[in-house]
């Protein structure tokens, strides 16, 4: 898309955010602060050993309108200022016993408006809403390091993501055509068919609302679990979800009573190796063999579960 499309789109939502600002206060009862004094409130309830000026640069707010705005507050009792306890000169600015209770009623009342907005949607829109906000956010406030997802189960749809991704992320980075997509299809398909919970487990890789990766815990036999299609999004490589997720294949398959899991991969699959030899597996076999489009070498790993 062109640079032009691109900021004419990034407008356009602009436009109807402030539409949608203006609809939730549309739902609140009226109150006297304007919406800069309710940021000041909200801030000062956050907020320890604040001066008025690290408050002008955290609300990128003029310091002489700010000034006018905290002096009104503090007019109403809702504000109070206290010299630092380890410089006299600098003055700390903290909420009254009122200014809290004031707070906490605002709070309650915009908490109540939003839900108005979120009631309408499903459960999975809603959570595909807050993780849109939560990607702009990441995206746009560069300064915002945010490392977090989450790990959950399976949900309807799941497994034809993970047979799509699987098939788009191989052909990009490997150049497996698409008879690996059928490969994943298959073993999907039997995952679910023969699904014993007892024994067998899926884990989500969860970030912004979307699935960013995911690993298989499936039985071989009563003594052997086999580990299948772990998978990482580029977007969310660096983040240790691989590790994470073979730590949770590993101990899933531990807790259930098997002897060894064992996996299956290609030596082209550079980074899951390191994560499995760091994770405690062994290489035991490798063989050439011409699979998906592309010559390759397979591996069989396999880590001893009696081994602590």
């Amino acid at each position: 898309m062109p640079i032009e499309d691109q900021v004419s789109a990034v407008r356009q939502f602009n436009r109807f955010h402030t539409r949608l600002i203006g609809a939730l206060n549309s739902h609140l009862p009226s109150t006297h602060f304007s919406l800069p004094q309710a940021r000041i409130l909200y801030e000062l309830a956050h907020a320890t050993d604040i001066s008025a000026a690290d408050l002008s640069d955290a609300l990128q707010v003029d310091p002489g309108y700010l000034s006018r705005q905290i002096a009104k507050l503090e007019s109403e009792g809702l504000v109070e200022r206290k010299p630092d306890g380890k410089n006299a000169k600098r003055l700390v600015l903290s909420l009254s016993p009122y200014g809290r209770t004031e707070f906490n009623g605002l709070q309650a009342v915009t908490a109540k408006g939003v839900a108005s907005l979120l009631t309408p949607l499903s459960e999975p829109e809603r959570r595909q809403l807050v993780g849109s906000m939560q990607r702009i956010q990441r995206l746009l406030d560069q300064s915002r390091e945010d490392k977090s997802y989450l790990i959950r189960n399976p949900e309807p749809g799941d497994m034809g993501w993970i047979t799509h991704r699987h098939g788009v992320l191989y052909s990009q980075e490997y150049g497996f055509d698409w008879t690996f997509e059928a490969l994943v299809g298959r073993i999907l398909a039997d995952f679910v068919d023969n699904f014993d919970p007892r024994r067998e487990r899926c884990w989500i890789a969860e970030r912004d609302g979307e699935i960013v990766g995911s690993i298989f815990a499936v039985c071989e036999d009563d003594e052997t679990a086999k580990l299948r299609l772990l998978y990482v999004e580029p977007s969310a490589r660096g983040l240790g979800i691989g590790a994470r997720l073979v730590e949770e294949c590993i101990r899933f398959t531990r807790k259930c009573g098997y002897k060894r899991l064992v996996l299956w991969t290609n030596d082209v699959l550079v980074s899951a190796r390191k994560i499995y030899l760091a994770a405690g597996f062994k290489l035991v076999a490798e063989e050439p063999h011409h699979s998906f489009g592309t010559d390759l070498v397979g591996q069989n790993w396999e880590l001893d579960l009696d081994e602590v």
